[in-house]
């Protein structure tokens, strides 16, 4: 197999590997970001059916061009339906019709607690983020959760999150008085080092691959907890050559996220 020699940092590996996630996939909640770019290049190999679904509403999308937002109007035009955000969420995504939740964030913790609010303490923050938009919902309800990061360091994978945004089942079920919701919660962590896999809604977050050229050592000594090793971790396939053409000539024309 032609492959390209991308570093693991780069978009391109990134949301080569995110894609694979989605093989054998029905219906996939995207967020914006990574998720865009995996999911329009998911559906050009890995799973030419899969069911995209975006926050506005939209329902069984087919752009014609990339999405540069959630609301943009190529996700409009020719998808199979548009709904209104309580028909969505209420019936799509509650009702259990979401396969993957597909997100990008900027810190995930030990238990797939997804932080998207602010770094640092939240009275005086470092940084302030967007929020959860609709990733709280979708955490809670989806099959499971695919989350993207562009870091792999003490930061983005603390030991716990610096704000709980989307809360993980483990954590949702230690709330008294709280109704355990039915999302499995983050199943997969791709980083620019390796992959992360949760073997169960309660468990931990596991280093179940590395990347071409990233040590297993490098992989724990940048996670902010003790972080298990699988017994079975692999090396990461490398993106094809046409995967990248992909993303570069007829994805990401623009370079919008590409980088």
């Amino acid at each position: 197999m032609d492959t390209a020699d991308v570093p693991p940092h780069s978009a391109e590996f990134l949301a080569t590997v995110a894609a694979r996630e989605l093989a054998g996939c029905r219906r996939v909640f995207a967020g914006v970001g990574l998720p865009t770019l995996a999911v329009d290049l998911a559906t050009r190999t890995v799973n030419p059916g899969v069911e995209l679904v975006y926050e506005s509403g939209v329902v069984g999308a087919h752009p014609e061009a990339m999405a540069e937002g959630i609301a943009d109007s190529v996700l409009v035009s020719g998808s199979e339906a548009m709904l209104s955000m309580d028909a969505l969420f209420g019936y799509v995504l509650q009702g259990g019709y979401v396969d993957v939740g597909f997100l990008g964030a900027a810190q995930v913790d030990r238990i797939g607690n997804i932080n998207t609010s602010v770094i640092g303490d939240w009275q005086r923050p470092k940084v302030r983020l967007p929020g959860s938009g609709g990733a709280s919902d979708i955490i809670a309800s989806a099959r499971e959760i695919v989350v993207v990061l562009r870091r792999h360091d003490l930061y983005a994978l603390p030991a716990e999150v610096d704000f709980c945004t989307s809360p993980s089942p483990a954590r949702a079920g230690r709330q008294e008085g709280f109704r355990q919701p039915p999302g499995a919660g983050v199943a997969t962590v791709i980083t620019p080092l390796g992959i992360l896999r949760r073997p169960d809604r309660h468990g931990e977050l596991e280093l179940a691959a590395v990347h071409p050229g990233v040590s297993v050592a490098e992989a724990t000594e940048n996670t902010g907890w003790d972080l298990r090793v699988r017994g079975d971790v692999t090396v990461t396939p490398r993106p094809r050559t046409e995967d990248v053409r992909l993303l570069r000539e007829e994805i990401d024309t623009v370079r919008l996220y590409l980088r």
